[in-house]
């Protein structure tokens, strides 16, 4: 299985910004950790980072036709407000999709609660530190996404 990680604005900031919040660890620990678990699933796992709303777009077109076979995302701070990721999200329906969200979304300030993204995705995890990744993961290669919102 070939799984797509996407992680949105400020994520390569973790370990810096917030620690309160997404914890100490940084985004190299982060990309170790899931590499490390890709491998022991014996998947493929090919992970993407960006500030920029048009170039996590880009990188979801394509992966329409580069075997991608799930995608985990966290969509950052646009999971609230881009209409525009959740097109391209909902445009790809050959793939199962799952949101990921480090921090509780739903006890955090008011306009986080709300994910535009979140309805054209397959599953969401919410307030699971770094290991919701994990568990995204492994949602996707056991199939155990549905009716996960």
């Amino acid at each position: 299985m070939k799984i797509l990680l996407i992680n949105g604005p400020n994520l390569n900031f973790l370990g810096i910004r917030d620690r309160d919040i997404y914890g100490t660890v940084d985004y190299e620990g982060l990309l170790s950790m899931v590499r490390e678990h890709a491998e022991k699933r014996q998947v493929t796992l090919d992970c993407f980072q960006s500030n920029s709303e048009g170039a996590l777009i880009d990188r979801i077109q394509e992966a329409y036709s580069d075997g991608t076979e799930g995608i985990v995302i966290n969509p950052g701070a646009y999971a609230h407000y881009s209409y525009a990721l959740r097109d391209a999200l909902d445009s790809y329906h050959t793939v199962p999709k799952i949101e990921i969200h480090i921090s509780d979304i739903n006890v955090r300030d008011e306009f986080r609660r709300t994910s535009v993204t979140a309805p054209v995705c397959d599953g969401i995890v919410i307030g699971e530190g770094l290991q919701g990744y994990i568990h995204a993961m492994d949602m996707l290669i056991d199939g155990t996404y549905e009716n996960s919102h």
